[in-house]
């Protein structure tokens, strides 16, 4: 491949505003960066390169607001998807918990509900 064709930093596919050649949305930087990231962990942590990581900027100095709404857009369609599955999926899920592990797994089960109440308490600590 050609190091000196020029590729787009920001291009829209299937799943939005995305880095040219990955899987990184526009979404996910901003919500980085409502966090209180600054641009250079955002840099490292998405291992951007210099030129991505000021055009995307810029992109977003720009043209903020229209990028805001699809934001919002995107997470209102996100959340309406896992509220389907999970209301879909509910008496799975429901039958999964109760039912019992088979005779020859139970010590093993034991073990795992012990640990799961541990991790329980440790989560309550902080």
């Amino acid at each position: 491949m050609d190091s000196n064709v020029y590729r787009p930093t920001i291009v829209r596919t299937e799943r939005g505003l995305t880095v040219g050649g990955t899987r990184l949305t526009l979404y996910m930087i901003m919500e980085f960066s409502k966090t209180g990231y600054s641009w250079d962990e955002i840099q490292d942590e998405f291992r951007l390169t210099f030129r991505q990581t000021d055009e995307i900027r810029e992109f977003l100095e720009s043209h903020g607001e229209e990028a805001e709404k699809e934001y919002e857009q995107v997470t209102a369609l996100a959340e309406s998807n896992r509220r389907y599955w999970e209301e879909r999926n509910r008496k799975r899920f429901q039958e999964i918990a109760e039912k019992q592990p088979r005779p020859e797994r139970l010590e093993m089960w034991r073990k795992l509900q012990e640990w799961k109440r541990c991790l329980a308490q440790q989560e309550l600590q902080y």
